[in-house]
């Protein structure tokens, strides 16, 4: 049976604010307040609609929000991802400054517009004045196809209506989008935001008449769309799985440009690889596509999901059971080659941890937990109950708290999360691999996913020794208070730090008073 890690509830007047705590331009009042700000201020229906889209866990305790970086990150990875596409951030310079390096950090090659604010610009509407302004400015058609304005926490929390812009200037077409951090909970979901804003506008143009083909021309076979993002490789194993169906693998959601978009739309059913691409999936249904959850992982997982994506897309069952034939025989020798020996614990906020927890228990490992910042949803419900069925606790909406109680609880001999969690496995001589730059840089489908995940995995269960070594050459050098080198090990003081507690304890509850007026 497997056990469940508890997080104990903090008392009602403990528990933290959900989101940020402050950027220095109003964000001090914490997420809740702004939440009521930007109700009041008449952003009710978009946040009702993050709230069903992006569900959160009301009840969880003090440790309810996933560690994610801003939110916004997401969509402003997605427009800047885009050929001809541009995008300008409405919000306070600190958040803009962070986000615009946190893209160059990750290979953006183009510059991101920021529209400044201050206190009077911000009530007085001129603001929203200015946006509108910087909008017709850099509406060019010789050089863009869409332009994209985000409002960040302050602008949302105060109102600032970009609905009332204009739809399209000189034929570029213009999309405003709220991606708050008290109303969407971490940048993966984001990414939907602004994927599913744009696919609802490449449909009404689809609706309205004839549209571009993407620059690579139509495909030749059926297509099925491939929503969330991923390795680059996956796509042409995918396709390679579809093949005996007659089908082949169309644009990946989000896409590299605009004209994917219509391609994308006229596919035959969609992959939901990631499956919390809620708004995406909203407008797929609504251009009748139908949506197949999970992705071709492992053998149980490739065999279930060529199954329902044939299905879906109306092929014939004699065709189904070819390609299913014919991708378990390229993968079961992989498989039963080299398995995997050793407990892992898996976490991340990419999307992907389920599947990814799903082909290392095919691969043979002993996975015991699986932690994501994402929702439960119904098309990563199956993979849920599969890794349930295994053994493997689920956990959607993890915090970090969660994931280190695992580490913890479960002593793997590798734990792959996110960067914290990493950093502790390290502490405690635990081989550890970081999610996003080390498994979801890789790729998961078919036989190339399974011999890449074996290959790094078992390469980092490996280096045990060298953990050993290590500890034990550094083993005299100190921990906490004591970590260094020295003659005489200093004296931990606690009195001292309870002390500092105690008065800047006394300093936020003075602050909070002079607020309050």
């Amino acid at each position: 049976m497997t056990r469940t890690i508890p997080i104990a509830k903090a008392p009602a007047e403990q528990v933290p604010s959900t989101t940020l705590e402050g950027d220095g331009m109003g964000c001090h009042a914490g997420g809740e307040t702004l939440l009521a700000a930007a109700k009041q201020a008449g952003k009710s229906e978009v946040l009702a609609q993050y709230a069903k889209d992006y569900p959160r866990n009301e009840n969880a305790g003090p440790h309810d929000q996933p560690q994610s970086m801003c939110p916004a990150f997401g969509s402003l990875r997605v427009g800047l991802r885009m050929k001809r596409t541009a995008t300008i951030l409405s919000g306070s310079a600190c958040c803009v400054y962070g986000l615009t390096f946190t893209s160059h950090f990750y290979g953006a090659r183009r510059s991101v517009g920021y529209v400044p604010f201050n206190s009077e610009t911000l009530v007085t509407g001129k603001l929203f004045e200015d946006i509108r302004e910087a909008v017709h400015a850099q509406a060019d058609p010789e050089k863009l196809d869409a332009l994209v304005i985000i409002n960040l926490c302050v602008p949302t929390a105060s109102g600032v209506p970009l609905q009332l812009l204009p739809k399209e200037i000189n034929g570029v077409r213009i999309i405003g989008i709220d991606v708050p951090g008290f109303g969407v909970p971490t940048h993966a979901e984001a990414k939907d935001v602004l994927a599913g804003a744009m696919l609802r506008y490449a449909r009404q143009e689809v609706l309205s008449g004839p549209v571009a083909a993407p620059q690579g021309g139509r495909k030749a076979l059926p297509s099925v769309a491939l929503l969330g993002e991923m390795f680059p490789a996956d796509p042409i194993g995918i396709a390679q799985l579809l093949a005996p169906m007659g089908l082949t693998a169309g644009p990946v959601v989000p896409t590299r440009e605009w004209r994917e978009l219509y391609a994308a739309l006229d596919c035959v059913s969609v992959a939901a690889i990631h499956p919390f691409y809620t708004a995406c999936v909203r407008e797929f249904e609504a251009a009748g596509r139908s949506v197949v959850g999970s992705a071709p992982v492992g053998l149980e997982g490739t065999q279930d999901w060529l199954q329902n994506i044939g299905q879906a897309s109306g092929i014939a069952q004699e065709k189904i059971d070819v390609a299913r034939n014919q991708a378990l025989q390229a993968m079961q020798g992989l498989m039963m080659a080299k398995p995997i020996q050793g407990r892992i614990t898996l976490s991340g906020y990419e999307g992907s941890e389920l599947l990814v927890g799903r082909l290392l228990v095919e691969c043979g490992a002993d996975v015991r937990y699986v932690g994501t910042a994402c929702p439960a949803t119904p098309w990563n419900q199956h993979d849920a109950a599969w890794l349930a069925a295994k053994g493997v606790q689920v956990q959607f909406r993890a915090s970090l708290e969660q994931d280190l109680a695992a580490m913890h609880e479960y002593q793997p001999d590798l734990a792959i999360g996110t960067t914290p969690v990493v950093q502790k496995a390290k502490e405690a001589c635990v081989p550890s691999l970081y999610f996003t730059n080390l498994i979801s840089a890789r790729p998961l489908m078919g036989v190339a996913g399974a011999g890449s995940l074996i290959q790094v995995v078992q390469a980092a269960i490996g280096n045990q020794n060298r953990f050993d070594r290590m500890k034990s050459f550094f083993g005299g050098t100190g921990a906490g208070h004591a970590t260094g080198v020295w003659q005489s090990v200093p004296v931990d003081r606690p009195e001292f730090r309870a002390e500092t507690k105690r008065q800047l304890e006394r300093l936020q509850k003075k602050r909070k008073a002079e607020e309050m007026g």
